[in-house]
């Protein structure tokens, strides 16, 4: 009997799903809004100062995330608000920072 046949595998597109996701998460500057946004809420503004951007570049960012439903955000005024909203997300930091350690 295949292999196959005595595994539980996942569909391909979910797959697929999960490479699109991965792939948008594979920068650092992205990996580090995650690793804030993991502790906190944040604007724009205070995540493109911490990833040392300028604020157009950090929305856009935020914006790929969030299409890929990473994220959530919430206006308050003149401010938006960012955090996460897939809640995977700590697992996956956790495994990155284990392998590659926080500086």
């Amino acid at each position: 009997m295949p292999a196959t046949k005595r595994m539980r595998l996942t569909n391909l597109e979910a797959l697929g799903h999960a490479a699109e996701c991965l792939r948008t998460l594979a920068h650092p500057h992205r990996l580090r809004m995650v690793q804030m946004l993991l502790q906190d809420e944040f604007t724009v503004g205070e995540l493109a100062e911490a990833c040392e951007i300028p604020s157009h570049m950090a929305s856009e960012h935020l914006r790929l995330m969030q299409r890929c439903g990473l994220l959530e955000s919430e206006k308050d005024g003149r401010k938006r608000y960012y955090r996460v909203g897939e809640p995977h997300l700590e697992s996956i930091m956790q495994c990155i920072e284990a392998r590659f350690g926080i500086k």
